[in-house]
């Protein structure tokens, strides 16, 4: 199957529907409030560019979800814009398409191409592809975006990954431990999970003020405690202190004193806008 640039033909269609209607609109964004609209009108019309079909059914009409796999592979190698129609189209196969994506999620050639498989995963729900997103992040050195998203399909999983995760936690590199913990962070009531987020609120300096959003996510009044005893911190920035300050209040408690933070980056331009 030829590799139709769907989002040009759209583009054109879009264009010239603003060249006729432009008079009858007073602003831009009036305009491009009905471009939502415009698209569904546009991808249930026949189109000369399909020979007539319809777009909203020409992806859905293969049978072959490992065709259509294919396809998302073409594109994404041939360098041409992945049709939202081509996505849809694999997503409704639910079920059938979770272990093809996995293989993709697994082998592919490029991270995009990876990426993709996994967000059409994590849009499925697929609580087959658990261990393999265990594995990405595990062997994750260093943040990327197929290690991002293999966590976004975890946190869709719920609860069914802490445990999971956990076990993976002392043996991963630094980088996947920070990964695991956006992940677990989501997730409150287990020990074990505080007490990973609050020793490295306390050992990570260079990261308090997320560690901290952590600790509020957990919503553990425990953490007040650790979290003003910071505030004290010679070296606080005055985003980090604000960010430290927004969790204690988030947990229920209050912070009285306030410092001078005259000279820092941050502060400095808030008081430029001001001014």
């Amino acid at each position: 199957m030829r590799l139709i640039d769907f989002d040009s033909h759209f583009q054109s269609y879009m264009e010239q529907w603003v060249k006729f209607n432009r008079k009858h609109y007073k602003t831009m964004d009036e305009m491009e409030d009905r471009i939502p609209e415009l698209y569904m009108r546009w991808i249930s019309e026949p189109q000369a560019f399909l020979d007539g079909k319809v777009p909203e059914a020409y992806f859905q009409e293969i049978e072959s979800v490992n065709e259509l796999i294919d396809l998302l592979q073409a594109y994404q190698e041939g360098g041409v814009s992945v049709p939202d129609l081509l996505l849809e189209a694999i997503a409704d196969r639910q079920e059938e398409a979770v272990h093809p994506l996995m293989e993709l999620a697994r082998g592919g050639k490029d991270e995009a191409l990876r990426v993709t498989a996994l967000n059409l995963l994590t849009e499925i729900g697929a609580v087959d592809a658990m261990e393999m997103c265990l594995d990405i992040i595990s062997a994750a050195e260093e943040p990327s975006d197929t290690a991002d998203v293999a966590a976004e399909l975890l946190k869709n999983l719920g609860e069914a990954c802490v445990v999971p995760i956990l076990d993976r936690m002392e043996n991963a590199p630094a980088a996947a431990q920070d990964i695991f913990l956006d992940v677990l962070c989501n997730f409150p009531g287990n020990e074990r999970i505080y007490s990973y987020v609050e020793n490295a609120f306390k050992t990570r300096f260079d990261q308090r003020a997320l560690f901290a959003s952590y600790l509020a996510k957990l919503g553990d009044a425990r953490a007040i405690e650790p979290l003003r005893a910071s505030l004290m911190s010679q070296d606080i920035n005055y985003l980090d202190y604000i960010e430290i300050v927004n969790a204690i209040e988030a947990l229920g408690g209050e912070v009285d004193d306030s410092r001078d933070f005259s000279g820092d980056p941050y502060y400095e331009s808030l008081r430029t806008v001001k001014s």
